[in-house]
Order: C-alpha cells, then sequence, then structure tokens
C-alpha cells in the first residue's frame, strides 16, 4: 500500500480486474472511494498511463458565478487562471469566456482575444484549448416546442468556428453529437459536425473530441473514416453531466473500448466524482481534466482554486506511480501545431 492506493501492478498479477481502492490524499480526511479497472499482468502497467497530461477546465458556461466566491469572469482573471493552473502542473487550460459585468456565458471574440493574448504574454508555458462548443443550447418553447424558449443559444458551425479560427490555438474542442444537458438539448448534428471538423482541419488545429454518450464515439469514428479529423485523434470523455454518460468505471470502460485503436484520451467527471474519475482514467491509460468548470469543491463544504485542484491531480497520479508531463511533452504527444506556426 501507498497512502491507501493498491500498486495494482505488484499486487495482481491477472487480466480483465475491476478493484475497489481507498484514496487517501495527504492534504485531506476525506477518502476517496471508486472501482478501478485494469488490464494487469506481470508486466505490470500493461493498461496504466505512466505520463499523464492534465487538463484544467478553469471557468466553464454554467451556472456556478452565484455559487463560488472566486469563479474567473473577466478576461484577466480567467488568464491568470490558465497561468495558476499551468504553475501547479497542467499542461492544457480549457477556456471559455464569460459576460465581465454579469458572468453569463458570452461567444464574444474579444474576450477571447483578451484571455489569448494574456496567456501567450506571460513566462508560463501553457498549452490552449479554446471551446468550440457554445451556442448549442436548445430549450423548447411552453406553448410552441418547435419555438425556441428562454435559455436558447444557438451558433452555427461557422459562429462557433469564429474564434478558432481567429486565434489559433493549439487545441479547440469538438462536441461530437446532440444529447440531453439537464432540462435542455444540446443541439451538434451530423452535418453540422461536419461542416464544423472541416474548418477545424483547414485552421491546423487539433480538435478535442468531446463525447457524452457512446454514440458520439461512433459519430467521430464516422467523420475520422470520412477524412475530416486528422490522425491521431484526441478523445474527451465527459461523464456524469445530468442526463448522459454516468461518471463510473463500466461507462467509462465502454467508451475507452470503442475509441479508435491510435486515439489520445482523457476523462473528466463532474462534481464529486472528478477526483475518481481521474484516477480511474490513469489507471485505464488515459490522461485527466479537472478545474472549476466541472467541480468546485477540494472537499465537502471547502471551495476549490483551479491551481487546488491541479495539485490534487498531480498527487493522485503520482502516488499511482505515474508522471505529470510539461506543456512541450504534451504537444509532442498529441502531435500539436507550434504555437505561432502555420
Amino acid at each position: 500500500m501507498r497512502n491507501g492506493v493498491h500498486r495494482l501492478n505488484q499486487a495482481f498479477p491477472i487480466k480483465n480486474a475491476a478493484f475497489y481502492i481507498k484514496y487517501r490524499d495527504p492534504h485531506s480526511p476525506i477518502i476517496i472511494s471508486c472501482w478501478t479497472y485494469a488490464q494487469c499482468e506481470d508486466s505490470g502497467d500493461a493498461n496504466m498511463n505512466r505520463n499523464v497530461i492534465i487538463s484544467c477546465a478553469v471557468t466553464g458556461a454554467g451556472d456556478t458565478v452565484g455559487k463560488h466566491p472566486a469563479i474567473p469572469v473577466t478576461p484577466e482573471q480567467i488568464a491568470d487562471a490558465c497561468i495558476e493552473a499551468a504553475r501547479a502542473g497542467a499542461a492544457i487550460a480549457h477556456i471559455h469566456v464569460r459576460d465581465p459585468e454579469t458572468g453569463a456565458p458570452t461567444h464574444d471574440r474579444a474576450l477571447y482575444r483578451e484571455v489569448v493574448e494574456r496567456v501567450r504574454a506571460a513566462d508560463t508555458d501553457v498549452v490552449l484549448n479554446i471551446t468550440a462548443g457554445g451556442g448549442g443550447d436548445w430549450f423548447p418553447g411552453e406553448d410552441d416546442p418547435a419555438t425556441a424558449g428562454p435559455g436558447t443559444s444557438l451558433q452555427t458551425p461557422a459562429e462557433r468556428h469564429a474564434p478558432i479560427g481567429e486565434l489559433l490555438p493549439e487545441i479547440c474542442t469538438l462536441d461530437c453529437g446532440s444529447y440531453n444537458f439537464a432540462d435542455n438539448v444540446y443541439v451538434s448534428t451530423a452535418p453540422w459536425l461536419r461542416e464544423q471538423a472541416e474548418l477545424i482541419q483547414k485552421s491546423g488545429v487539433k480538435p478535442e473530441i468531446e463525447c457524452f454518450e457512446l454514440g458520439h464515439i461512433r459519430l467521430a469514428r464516422q467523420l475520422i473514416a470520412e477524412g475530416l479529423i486528422d490522425d491521431a485523434p484526441v478523445f474527451q470523455l465527459c461523464l456524469g453531466i445530468p442526463w448522459a454518460a454516468e461518471a463510473d468505471t463500466e461507462t467509462m470502460v465502454a467508451m475507452r473500448n470503442k475509441l479508435p485503436a491510435n486515439a489520445n484520451w482523457a476523462a473528466f467527471g463532474v462534481g464529486r466524482m472528478q477526483m475518481p474519475m481521474a484516477a480511474q482514467s490513469v489507471l485505464m491509460g488515459g490522461n485527466v481534466r479537472v478545474g472549476l468548470e466541472d467541480n468546485i469543491y477540494l472537499d465537502k463544504g471547502v471551495f476549490a482554486s483551479n491551481g487546488q485542484l491541479v495539485e490534487r491531480a498531480v498527487s493522485i497520479t503520482e502516488q499511482l506511480g505515474s508522471r505529470v508531463v510539461t506543456p512541450a511533452e504534451a504537444r509532442d504527444i498529441l502531435g500539436l501545431r507550434k504555437p505561432g506556426s502555420n
């Protein structure tokens, strides 16, 4: 045992096994328990990821501003959060922007530009991953479900891509399908995705294919087969969002097993499942995403910062026997375009 975590490669020389582990963070009395899955054999680490990329989603677009006292809202705050996360060990910063006055999500390209310029001007290296999944929320009208109700925010593929085409981050998201998102529907149809994937491909930016359901992976594989997404693809398995894929071992295993053989992938869980899913992803060969977009607490009743969440993910990764890679290493692993290159 090492801080409550079994070194699976030493203890279980068998294949296709599920284990129940308890992880005690050295900085917290809270014990995180979860089922974990591994393909262990005599070599010990046939399935684990030994070189882990940590991504930090620093603010998101959710209704968290009134629930947490320090959600990054202004471009300066969002840029500072990216730098904080990078200094804590994140190789990638995932960026949304918010209205500086209200904290509501926005698609304002000027705000994205300010965030990117501030981060690029800093002395801390980090890979930038800008969302291209905004403008997909559909709330059916109460009187006429064919009419958009309050809260609806829809953009065309070209509008979703506009900040990407202008700012050319190294990564942008591609939300690979429609699904139920709490009380609304997120809309991302196959024709829209083909158009958006082609725009991303022409820009030279690497798409991070966000999959919230098993069918999204099926659609992504079709886009790859059609030549709209280049090798090697990057996937993010998004778990725990109501009412999409659950944040549990069985779901992660099912989704991971449907990925292309040459895929790089990561996974995250929302809320209290953030750290258990981080550990699970490493054990199954994936990378890690944490951050205030997905979870606002460090411990029960204790608000987190992005830096603290990254530090905890680093601790979990290292205690499992893996190492956290640098932004430069992440670029090589994922095959990213270097900043400023054509």
